[in-house]
């Protein structure tokens, strides 16, 4: 069997590259399993607003802005607009058509929450571009935007799996819980650890269990 081909959408101050070296504990747990093809986020971020919490990467870069006028992002920064989000979807919809068709999405922290968004927007039909046929989501959130209010209007019958950590520092666990009611039927895995994508062995067959109805 072939493996699923999964589109994988990157956290603020990530880049593709730099995400798809954070994920190589993945990508060997799930080798037989899935192809992971990472996308670069279309805005690139000042140095100063990375600062010394980036990751290192040379091309930090982002979804969407919770300060336009700042172009920077938290999680926690409510809004009554942002910007940079329309440029992103277009270019996860580049993305579809360059290198698709996929069979699901993945998305860490910002990722997280823009996947959330592309599911909303798929099962509204405003982006036929998008034919995911499930979505993995670690530490997830919704977003504190009141213009996106909008995408959690009703419950998704995307199927999901949400992965967040017991002792995550900058998306804590109760933000990534509040977004399980936006899916009518979502799966958890849960960890002790904080802000990263878990995979040691104990979590692979939560992982496949979960991917085996798409195979």
């Amino acid at each position: 069997m072939a493996p699923l081909r999964v589109l994988c959408v990157h956290g603020y101050r990530q880049s593709g590259a730099s995400f798809r070296e954070k994920t190589g504990a993945l990508r060997k747990l799930l080798k037989t399993d899935v192809h992971l093809v990472y996308v670069d986020a279309p805005h690139l971020l000042a140095q100063e607003s990375v600062g010394g919490a980036g990751d290192g990467d040379r091309e930090s870069r982002g979804w969407w802005f919770s300060d336009p006028a700042a172009r920077t992002f938290s999680a926690q920064q409510p809004c009554d607009r942002s910007a940079g989000l329309d440029e992103s979807v277009a270019a996860l919809r580049r993305a579809v058509r360059d290198d698709g068709p996929f069979d699901g999405v993945l998305g860490f922290s910002q990722g997280a929450a823009l996947v959330a968004m592309l599911c909303a927007l798929q099962e509204s039909r405003a982006e036929p571009d998008f034919g995911f046929r499930f979505a993995i989501l670690v530490a997830g959130f919704r977003s504190a935007c009141a213009e996106h209010l909008r995408f959690y209007s009703a419950p998704l019958r995307m199927p999901s799996m949400h992965v967040f950590g017991l002792a995550d520092g900058v998306i804590p666990a109760d933000m990534s819980r509040d977004l399980l009611p936006v899916f009518r039927d979502p799966h958890v895995l849960t960890h002790p650890g904080g802000h990263f994508v878990p995979a040691a062995s104990a979590h692979r067959q939560t992982y496949r269990d979960f991917l085996e109805r798409f195979r």
